[in-house]
């Protein structure tokens, strides 16, 4: 007889024993011949001993279902009613069935884990505010008063025959909201400095403005949430005599 060998480490379970034995022979699950089954398995435990391990209670206990099922179909039949009595594997097969239908849900549930395993997440984390000297009011407030800005000016239509093609220098821009600060009283409404102009030209005047912010030409201020933003020069600034 041609020697059984096996892998002892291979196998989780008897199931898994089980499971490996059907396929390698090719044997159809639902007419298992239980006796050619029982002798193989009983083999691997063998095997087992062979190498002075310790035999699973489990393995132990499914030697002795295989051996119980064998015996039972062994039996022979003493009537014609007998006929129906309900074949002794099919409780095996059921959980042969069970099992590798969890076995295969597990392999999935495997390389889900192993793709996941390549991606590092981390908790939702807040954006960095930039925030503008000396009254901490955010890029953010400034970019949306500009956008309220500029929505109020395009309610009126301009013809696009009238549209100028004009490019504004930002330079020319710092010079003309210091103009303007410098002759009233150095304060004035953010809205003010984008009351009417096309669209490149309340850009221009917008980047300006930054730019003055960064120099820390002029401040902008807001006492509270949803009031009137004012831009104002600081006080003993002379850069608006002449240009940047």
């Amino acid at each position: 007889m041609q020697k059984y060998e096996v892998k002892l480490e291979a196998f989780e379970g008897p199931m898994d024993l089980l499971m490996h034995l059907i396929e390698k022979n090719k044997i159809d699950i639902y007419d298992i011949p239980i006796a050619e089954l029982t002798q193989q398995y009983m083999g691997y435990l063998d095997k087992m001993r062979e190498f002075n391990m310790e035999v699973a209670s489990s393995f132990l206990l499914m030697a002795a279902t295989l051996l119980q099922i064998k015996a039972r179909m062994m039996l022979p039949k003493r009537n014609i009613e007998e006929e129906d009595v309900e074949d002794p594997r099919v409780e095996l097969v059921r959980r042969i069935l069970e099992y590798k239908k969890y076995k295969r849900i597990s392999g999935v549930l495997s390389d889900m884990a192993t793709q996941m395993s390549q991606f590092v997440a981390r908790m939702p984390m807040d954006l960095p505010k930039e925030h503008l000297p000396p009254k901490n009011l955010s890029i953010d407030a400034l970019v949306r008063a500009f956008h309220s800005a500029v929505s109020i000016s395009e309610v009126v239509e301009i013809p696009s025959a009238l549209v100028s093609t004009d490019v504004y220098r930002i330079q020319d821009k710092m010079n003309d909201l210091l103009e303007y600060l410098g002759s009233h009283g150095g304060r004035m409404l953010f809205s003010e400095a984008f009351s009417s102009a096309t669209r490149g030209e309340l850009i221009a005047t917008f980047l300006a403005m930054l730019e003055l912010l960064r120099l820390h030409v002029v401040t902008v201020q807001q006492s509270q949430s949803f009031s009137e933003i004012y831009i104002s020069k600081k006080e003993g600034d002379v850069s608006d005599e002449g240009e940047f």
